[in-house]
């Protein structure tokens, strides 16, 4: 790669790399294995960067490989694994108190506990903040079908008893701060 292919995807990786271990960690779960599948995610387009940026959107490309790897993982483990209650302790000092940590633990419970392809669906929708047309690409799948998945995902939540016990059953997800997630609170 020249070096100014190399550079530029450099900036690219340094300006995405939160934005993709967050999405990895609401689809795994886990922080660990957010990183790992960003990071493989970015070897995989860096290895064929000319090609990702012909493609013309090389997050939204990169979105898609973690999603798939994602997918990926979950098709090829045959042994369950324990998630634990709550997430890694986040950055920085939160006045409030806990309740926001028991919060997102639930939410990211509930999360977990749908489907593969709703929770990405969700998350791409509402989380992320992408539109039907830019979910469906990413999934690789029409725009109706982010529709259904969308709106499966959220009924299930909805129905979700420790999400109605919860402070979140009537907010949105983007107002989740999930780990790793810059406040954009004043």
């Amino acid at each position: 790669m020249s070096r100014s292919a190399d550079a530029e995807f450099t900036e690219f990786m340094l300006g995405c790399w939160p934005r993709l271990v967050r999405l990895g960690y609401v689809l795994t779960g886990d922080r660990g294995l957010a990183e790992d599948v960003a990071q493989t995610a970015l070897a995989r387009a860096y290895a064929s960067w000319p090609r990702v940026i012909r493609a013309g959107d090389p997050e939204a490309y990169v979105r898609k490989i973690i999603i798939n790897s994602s997918r990926d993982r979950f098709r090829r483990r045959r042994v369950s694994e324990l998630l634990t209650g709550s997430p890694p302790e986040p950055p920085g000092d939160r006045s409030g108190g806990l309740a926001w940590l028991e919060d997102r633990s639930i939410l990211l419970a509930a999360l977990m506990s749908l489907p593969d392809g709703q929770r990405a669906a969700v998350v791409l929708r509402y989380w992320m903040d992408l539109t039907e047309t830019e979910t469906a690409a990413v999934l690789g799948c029409s725009v109706g079908n982010v529709k259904s998945q969308a709106s499966r995902a959220l009924a299930k939540l909805r129905l979700s008893p420790d999400l109605a016990e919860s402070d979140l059953a009537d907010a949105d997800l983007a107002d989740a701060n999930l780990p790793g997630e810059v406040s954009h609170d004043s």
